[in-house]
């Protein structure tokens, strides 16, 4: 974006200036929605009403959660995650589904991608997968004339849970999801999911953002309310660092609905960190989880004597303090939903090199009470 407001379709694209288009990372004009508005899908109608039943009877939920999973050039990050995830399943208090923050596939959401960067590493994940798109599924290759989110649309917002050709010998179906942008309603829980689309610092356009909205204002208010986005209001990074478009939309649509998310989980950054946002008499976790499986980590800025960061750190020009983070590391977050609180898990996976027999490790851990919205110490 060369100013701060261009046009495209009927809505206002909102960007800043210092958040400028890389190479072919520019705005994308969305894909037509495959459902229905205000885009809900219920979890009831994917899992089995014995599954759901169980869910309700433990008063409680988990799922997965993990972005910028696709394992181009080096896939063995994304196979030791996808392995410790998969080992969950098997477990007591397992998650029931994954929820994916994107960046499936590198480096230009193709097609041909899916299948060695998806249907491939979670062939035997045998739960479901949801997923907003990232920037990377989102942008197409310079001369190619596929729309953008053409694959995405194919295998995560299909009209019918069918199994699509770019799953190729892998029989799991293409998730109906009814837009790139969607709600999910699960026991719990609501998951309010956005598309930041594909350039630097994301950009969201006025139907979106007014969705958005109205999604927070008629949010039921007995339920845990996460909000998801692939690029991340704070982070504190040496490659991407945060957005001031996430976090200026983010406050303005939580203070004009009047509705606070109760967590932000976040990728496109490739490490974890975890960040406590004061709004009011809140407190507000917003998360990184971008260490997925995508082959390259991030590393964390340095304090001006080149030490590294310690935590807690207070971010600039903002209530947001950094609590903890992992830049050495891939790993996946365990997110955990009652009636009364949330909580989260991260653990992170043994590098390649080290021994097949090591496992995954707690790294970090929070829990929110939902009726105070403070973090329990």
């Amino acid at each position: 974006m060369d100013s701060q407001q261009s046009k495209q379709g009927s809505g206002t694209i909102q960007s800043i200036t210092k958040h400028k288009a890389l190479g072919n990372q520019k705005f994308k004009p969305l894909p037509k929605p495959t459902g229905l508005p205000p885009y809900h899908i219920k979890l009831e109608d994917i899992l089995s009403s014995d599954d759901i039943n169980k869910i309700k009877d433990a008063n409680k939920i988990l799922f997965h959660v993990a972005g910028d999973t696709g394992g181009v050039k080096y896939p063995i990050p994304q196979q030791i995650v996808e392995m410790a995830m998969e080992s969950d399943l098997a477990g007591q208090d397992k998650p029931v589904f994954f929820y994916h923050l994107g960046d499936v596939v590198y480096y230009f959401g193709q097609a041909s991608e899916y299948y060695p960067q998806f249907y491939e590493p979670y062939a035997k994940y045998q739960a479901p997968i949801f997923a907003i798109p990232g920037n990377h599924d989102g942008d197409v290759s310079p001369g190619d004339t596929t729309p953008s989110l053409d694959a995405f649309v194919r295998n995560f917002c299909a009209k019918k849970s069918i199994i699509v050709p770019d799953s190729v010998e892998v029989d799991r179906p293409a998730m109906t999801q009814p837009n790139v942008y969607f709600t999910l309603e699960v026991p719990f829980a609501t998951i309010i999911g956005l598309y930041s689309n594909v350039p630097e610092g994301g950009v969201f356009d006025d139907t979106q953002i007014k969705w958005f909205k109205d999604e927070l204002s008629n949010a039921p208010k007995d339920k845990a309310l996460i909000v998801t986005v692939h690029h991340p209001a704070y982070s504190a990074d040496m490659y991407h660092s945060g957005s001031k478009v996430i976090e200026e939309t983010f406050d303005n649509a939580f203070s004009e609905s009047g509705r606070f998310a109760d967590v932000v989980l976040t990728g496109h950054v490739h490490n974890y960190q975890r960040f406590t946002r004061t709004i009011g008499n809140r407190d507000v976790p917003y998360l990184v989880v971008g260490a997925g499986g995508y082959w390259h980590l991030h590393y964390m800025q340095k304090q001006p004597n080149g030490e590294p960061l310690q935590v807690p750190y207070a971010m600039p020009d903002s209530n947001t303090i950094l609590e903890n983070y992992c830049e050495n590391k891939h790993g996946y977050l365990i997110m955990q939903v009652t009636q009364d609180s949330l909580s989260g898990t991260y653990y992170t996976v043994p590098r390649p090199h080290e021994s097949w027999r090591a496992k995954s490790e707690v790294f970090d851990s929070f829990t929110l009470d939902l009726g105070t919205h403070r973090l329990r110490k």
